[in-house]
């Protein structure tokens, strides 16, 4: 499936959720779909753990 319709298929959902739910709905509907993209990220292997908890001195450090 391409990116463009997993982009389509999650602003359907969102307009969906805000139509029918209201404004709280879509603010749930949006955070939990947030934290699946970063699950989802994590199992495909394009994010590990650490990169989420790292300080700013390490990170600056990495770079060099």
């Amino acid at each position: 499936m391409s990116m463009a319709v997993v982009g389509m298929i999650a602003g359907m959902a969102l307009g969906f959720a805000g139509y029918f739910g209201g404004f709280g709905a879509f603010l749930l509907v949006a955070a939990l779909g947030a934290v699946g993209f970063v699950v989802g990220r994590f199992l495909e292997g394009d994010l590990e753990p650490g990169d989420l908890f790292r300080t700013r001195d390490d990170r600056r450090e990495r770079r060099r």
